[in-house]
């Protein structure tokens, strides 16, 4: 199985995530993180599961690095039917109506497309003083038991 780990991040924190998630996985899938910025359509391949891992800046925002993928899938609009997908989103629910909202831009845009998402939402709350890398790696377990389930199926 191929892995694409997309990361959008302002500060870092989504691209430690992703970072993370490779070490963890690499002996297991073919695996590895690209930043947002330099994603490319051809980077969405269908035969891929890509993993997003998204902060949230400002008032519910994408992150700087999320923002050309973001305009990418709205400018070229591609068909993502059959294309596989997880989400975790990074945020603060402090702030209540922008918690975690960069990752559902990405998200939203995602479905709109025809992308499929599959496991739980994943969801890191920074108000809790954790940091995200442990319930990440513990999401992406999950994620990856649920599509090997899907393939034996």
């Amino acid at each position: 199985m191929n892995v694409l780990v997309l990361y959008g991040t302002e500060s870092g924190n989504a691209e430690t995530v992703a970072d993370d998630i490779v070490d963890e996985f690499s002996d297991q899938v073919d695996i590895r993180a690209i930043d947002m910025t330099d994603a490319g359509l051809e980077d969405l391949a269908l035969e891929t599961l890509c993993m997003v891992v998204c902060s949230t800046h400002g008032e519910g925002g994408l992150p700087s690095s999320a923002v050309p993928f973001a305009e990418l899938l709205d400018a070229e609009r591609p068909e993502l039917a059959g294309m596989n997908y997880a989400m975790f989103g990074l945020g603060d629910s402090t702030y209540e109506d922008t918690y975690s909202q960069g990752s559902e831009h990405i998200d939203k845009r995602l479905t709109a497309l025809g992308a499929t998402r599959i496991g739980t939402y994943g969801r890191h709350d920074a108000g809790d003083g954790s940091l995200p890398n442990e319930e990440a790696l513990t999401w992406a377990q999950e994620v990856l038991e649920e599509i090997n389930l899907k393939a034996v199926a």
